[in-house]
């Protein structure tokens, strides 16, 4: 899975880098039994014109609550590290986004994360899609949602 760092559109306008350090957090939390718990958390970088350059992605926290086909992630700590990364970044860190486990290989999402993200979607302050990662045993699942609920798939670019 480490080698799944660049993602894009079919038409290659919009493209995404996942950081090694993203991938290996992903790494860390893949549900490799059936009776682990879903990870996840927020995924914070840089927007660089259409594309997105992510560099850290939160992890887990106490207060999340975590099932073994269900993440809740709670705001608390989360947006603490996004509030700090773009403080002290001046401005150009921000959240982007969310990411979370499914046990499965080749993840999909369920009709509860798109409600999710389309309502996550509607929240963001500068108006982009949310970009959305699933994070399963051998790939990723890897879109964009905006707040009326289009949905744009990305593709792997090996």
């Amino acid at each position: 899975m480490l080698s799944l760092s660049d993602w894009g559109t079919t038409d290659r306008r919009t493209l995404v880098h996942l950081e090694r350090c993203v991938l290996e957090v992903f790494a860390r939390h893949v549900q490799l039994i059936g009776s682990s718990r879903e990870s996840g958390g927020i995924l914070l970088g840089r927007v660089r014109g259409s594309n997105l350059e992510i560099i850290e992605a939160t992890v887990p926290s106490r207060f999340d609550e975590r099932f073994p086909f269900l993440f809740i992630r709670k705001a608390r700590q989360h947006r603490q590290i996004a509030d700090e990364r773009w403080r002290c970044s001046g401005g150009t860190v921000r959240y982007l986004g969310e990411w979370h486990t499914h046990p499965e290989e080749l993840p999909q999402p369920s009709s509860v994360d798109l409600v999710e993200w389309r309502t996550l979607s509607a929240k963001r302050n500068d108006g982009r899609p949310l970009l959305a990662v699933i994070v399963g045993r051998a790939g990723l699942h890897v879109e964009f949602i905006n707040d009326a609920g289009q949905r744009l798939v990305l593709e792997s670019i090996r």
